[in-house]
């Protein structure tokens, strides 16, 4: 992948001596910088879409300040500035931030060949190009699980090699993290979004100049340097979004948390994503937890769907582990999705799904996280037609 065009693109942006870019990937996979113009916002360098996993993305605008705060907290975090190799595709945030890290940082990055998708052997490849001694990258979940499940000894010894291994994007399980550290990997668990220029909470505990606070509803909010501007051509949206008390400028979140009495964040959820079925309240969240320790599932995705009884009825869409380890793609013990939510019908009573459809795997957005519109729109069809 050819990322010279994108550097010059953001550093000169970052020098002001250029329009703000937005990155995107052409039909070949190569990225494609678009000039935007941003009339109303300052100092803008980059326009970086929302994922849109649960409707319309927003395009929102980061600022040098910004950016320069979200790389100076990153890099003391860290506990340094190294190379980065890029394996996230770069129209989204945190894509574009190795990139900002590394023209901070004075360093070169390397970006894996994703033409093909996000491989073992293409990750390790591009792992074995890095030339400092000091190195990072940033992963969502499901690659990771990947690379931890690839036999290769190369794979594994390449991992190891990084000194801080960024993990964002979705909700990391906790046997997931635990595989990763059991083979002495150096994860770093991110919270944020494209609103606060990537991830901005590590580990559970805000970087450097970032604010954390939670609403009386328990929605999370984040403030300080790291915050975007706003949404290009949508101030109704960023009205909306972004907030400013007693001098103060916060992010409200879709997201429900908890702070214990150190002050490290615990996410739980989405705050819409309450399920009312025949009158009790579910929360998606924790029946997601509930699915993801039963044997043979590796990932799961609860939602509410119609129901005529039940005005919602709760659904979920699981990936589970193959038969055999042959890389067989069907179901777990051959159970299907009746099987599936007959067990825990036993185990979970009004908690559990009632519809289930089992799959190899959950409907992934391109930046990693889970396509909640796409699932939603399956397990609807799937429940109607029962």
């Amino acid at each position: 992948m050819n990322i010279e065009p994108a550097l010059k693109a953001l550093a000169a942006a970052l020098h002001g001596e250029g329009p703000a870019v937005e990155l995107s990937a052409g039909p070949d996979g190569e990225p494609v910088v678009t000039p935007v113009e941003t009339p109303g916002f300052e100092d803008a360098v980059a326009v970086v879409r929302t994922s849109g996993s649960t409707g319309t993305p927003k395009a929102t605008v980061l600022t040098v300040d910004a950016l320069a705060a979200s790389s100076m907290a990153t890099a003391f975090a860290l506990k340094g500035e190294g190379q980065w190799l890029l394996a996230l595709p770069l129209q989204y945030v945190a894509g574009v931030q190795v990139l900002v890290r590394s023209l901070f940082a004075g360093t070169r990055p390397w970006a894996m060949d994703l033409s093909e998708g996000f491989t073992a052997n293409a990750f390790t490849a591009a792992a074995l190009e890095l030339t400092d001694n000091i190195r990072f990258t940033s992963l969502v979940p499901t690659q990771l699980q990947r690379l931890l499940a690839d036999p290769s000894a190369d794979t594994l010894a390449v991992l190891r090699r990084f000194n801080g291994i960024l993990l964002g994007g979705a909700p990391a399980s906790a046997e997931l993290l635990e595989s990763a550290r059991d083979a002495g990997l150096r994860v770093v668990t991110t919270y944020g979004a494209a609103e606060t220029c990537g991830g901005c909470v590590y580990d559970g505990y805000p970087l450097e100049g970032v604010a954390l606070r939670l609403a009386e509803d328990g929605r999370i909010h984040l403030g300080g340097a790291t915050l975007a501007a706003g949404y290009l051509d949508a101030p109704s949206l960023t009205a909306e979004a972004f907030v400013e008390e007693d001098g103060n400028r916060w992010y409200r979140t879709n997201d429900l948390g908890a702070l214990d009495a150190d002050g490290r964040l615990t996410v739980l959820g989405r705050a819409d994503d309450v399920i009312i079925t025949g009158g009790v309240k579910v929360s998606a969240a924790h029946v997601q937890a509930e699915l993801e320790k039963s044997d043979g599932v590796t990932a799961a995705f609860v939602a509410g769907v119609t129901s005529a009884k039940w005005g919602q009825a709760v659904a979920a869409y699981v990936a589970v582990a193959p038969v055999s380890g042959d890389g067989s793609s069907a179901p777990a013990a051959g159970r299907d999705g009746a099987a599936w939510a007959e067990e825990w019908h036993r185990t979970l009573g009004l908690l559990g799904p009632k519809t289930v459809l089992p799959a190899s795997e959950l409907i992934m957005l391109p930046n990693g996280k889970p396509d909640r519109l796409a699932m939603i729109e399956r397990l609807n069809a799937l429940h109607q037609g029962k």
